[in-house]
C-alpha cells in the first residue's frame, strides 16, 4: 500500500500552493489527501477534505469553528478542530506524514496538529516564521520547519524551489522508512552537567543489560520531549534523576518543567523513579540577565551563557509541595530517592552551592507532603548523588519496582527479576 501524506493549508489564500507541494509529493511517490482549513473565503481549488469537515470534529461543533467574525478566534478553534481531526485519522491508520504551509496565522493553526501526532509521524512544516523563534511552534516534537524565503503567495522562481524541495521530502520521509532496531526495552532519563557522574553510571549499567536508554537535558524541553516519547508509547520506564526544572518552573528561571511536568509518566504508569538532581539551582543566562530582585543571591557563573543561583530554604519547601502534588496522583510503583550529602556536583561539603539547611528543608518538606503507600515510598541514603553507591541504589529501585512489568533484555518475557 502506498504512504499517505496529509497537506494542509488555508486554501482561501494558500490553495495554489499547497496544490503544487501535494503534486510534488505525488510525483515522488507519495499518495497525498489535500485538506483546507481556511476560515475566511471560499477555497481556491478543490480539497480532498473541506473546512467543513475538518470544523464539524470541534468539540463545539463546526459554528465555533466557521461562526467568527473574528479571524483570531476562527484560526483559533480551527487549529483545535484540526487537532482532534488528525488524531482520529492517525488512530485509524491513515496517516503516514503530515505536511502544512502557511504565514504566521497558519503556521500556528497547522503546527498544534502536528504536535499531537507522535514522535516518529514525519512533519514538514514550511513557514514564513521559521527563520525566528520557532519553539512555539516546534515545541518538543519532531518537527521539521522550512524558511519560506518569499511569502506564501504564488508559485514564482523562489517557491517553486522551496515548496518543491518541501514536497519532495515529505514524500521521502513517508515512503523510505527508517529499518527496525533491535527490540530493546527503553528507559529515559534526565541529566544535567552537575549530575551527570551518576546518570552516566547508571546508563552504562543499564547499557550493558541490554537496555536502550535515552538521556534528556533537563531544560525545561528535554523534560517534556521525554514526557512526550512516553505518551508516544516510545519510553518503557523513567528514572528522573535531574528535576531541576521544577526549580525554574517555580521560582521563574529559564529552563522551566512546565505546568504538565510528570502528568504523562504518571499516565502511562509506567516503572518510576525519581530523584531531585540539581534542585540546589535556578538557571539563568549571562550573568547580566539575571532579573534584579535576584542579584544579591548566591550566584555562580557555569559560563559565559548560563549563571545558576543557589535556592533557598523556602523555595526548596516549595519545590516538595510541587513535586508531591504531582506524584501523589500515581497510581502505579513509584520511588522517590533522596540523596542527604548533595543533589548535586556543587552541593556537597565544600562546593559554592553547599547549603545543609536548604537541602534538609526540601527532603523534609517532601517527606511530610509526599502521601507514602506500598506503591509510593521515599527512601533516603547517606550519600551525594554523583556518589558510585546512590547510582547502584536507583538501578536497584528501578529493578524493583519494574519487576513484572519490563520485560528483562534477553530474558523468557516474565520481566525483570
Amino acid at each position: 500500500m502506498g504512504k499517505t501524506v496529509y497537506a494542509i493549508a488555508t486554501m482561501d489564500t494558500k490553495g495554489e500552493e499547497i496544490a503544487y507541494v501535494a503534486q510534488c509529493a505525488r510525483n515522488a511517490g507519495a499518495d497525498v489527501v489535500v485538506v483546507d482549513v481556511g476560515t475566511q473565503t471560499g477555497p481556491q481549488g478543490a480539497p480532498d477534505v473541506s473546512r467543513e469537515e475538518i470544523a464539524a470534529c470541534h468539540v463545539g461543533g463546526s459554528g465555533v469553528v466557521l461562526g467568527h467574525t473574528d479571524r483570531g478566534q476562527a484560526v483559533t478553534a480551527m487549529g483545535e478542530a484540526l487537532c482532534a481531526y488528525m488524531l482520529q485519522a492517525y488512530g485509524e491508520g491513515k496517516v503516514d506524514g503530515m505536511i502544512g504551509i502557511g504565514g504566521s496565522g497558519g503556521t500556528a493553526l497547522v503546527s498544534p496538529a502536528m504536535q499531537a501526532l507522535p514522535i516518529g509521524v514525519p512533519k514538514v512544516l514550511v513557514s514564513t516564521v521559521a527563520s525566528g523563534n520557532t519553539e512555539p511552534y516546534v515545541g518538543c516534537c519532531d518537527i521539521t520547519m522550512m524558511y519560506s524565503v518569499v511569502d506564501v503567495a504564488g508559485i514564482n522562481r523562489v517557491s517553486r524551489e522551496v515548496l518543491g524541495n518541501a514536497g519532495h521530502a515529505i514524500a521521502g520521509m513517508v515512503t523510505n522508512q527508517v529499518g527496525e532496531a533491535e527490540e530493546k526495552p527503553t528507559i529515559g532519563m534526565t541529566m544535567f552537567g552537575v549530575t551527570t557522574p551518576c546518570v552516566t553510571a547508571v546508563r552504562e549499567s543499564m547499557e550493558a543489560e541490554g537496555y536502550d536508554c535515552l538521556v534528556f537535558h533537563a531544560t525545561g524541553t528535554g523534560g517534556q520531549a521525554m514526557e512526550k516519547l512516553v505518551e508516544s508509547g516510545m519510553i518503557d520506564g523513567v528514572l528522573d534523576i535531574t528535576t531541576t526544572e521544577v526549580a525554574d518552573e517555580v521560582v521563574g528561571g529559564v529552563f522551566p518543567a512546565g505546568p504538565e511536568r510528570f502528568d504523562r509518566i504518571l499516565e502511562k504508569g509506567i516503572p518510576y523513579v525519581v530523584s531531585l538532581g540539581a534542585l540546589d539551582m535556578v538557571n539563568f543566562g549571562a550573568e547580566d540577565t539575571v532579573p534584579e530582585q535576584f542579584r544579591g543571591r548566591t550566584l555562580y557563573v557555569h559560563n559565559a551563557q548560563v549563571t545558576l543561583m543557589r535556592t533557598t530554604v523556602e523555595e526548596n519547601r516549595q519545590f516538595a509541595a510541587w513535586i508531591a502534588g504531582k506524584l501523589n496522583r500515581s497510581t502505579s510503583p513509584v520511588r522517590i530517592l533522596i540523596p542527604e550529602k548533595g543533589v548535586s556536583l556543587i552541593d556537597v561539603e565544600g562546593q559554592p552551592f553547599y547549603d545543609a539547611e536548604a537541602d534538609r528543608a526540601l527532603f523534609e518538606a517532601l517527606e511530610e507532603a509526599i502521601d507514602q503507600t506500598g506503591d509510593r515510598q521515599i527512601v533516603r541514603y547517606p550519600l551525594d548523588i554523583n556518589d558510585p553507591a546512590f547510582s547502584e541504589a536507583l538501578l536497584a529501585q528501578f529493578q524493583e519496582v519494574a519487576k513484572g512489568r519490563i520485560t528483562k533484555p534477553g530474558g523468557d518475557g516474565r520481566g525483570v527479576e
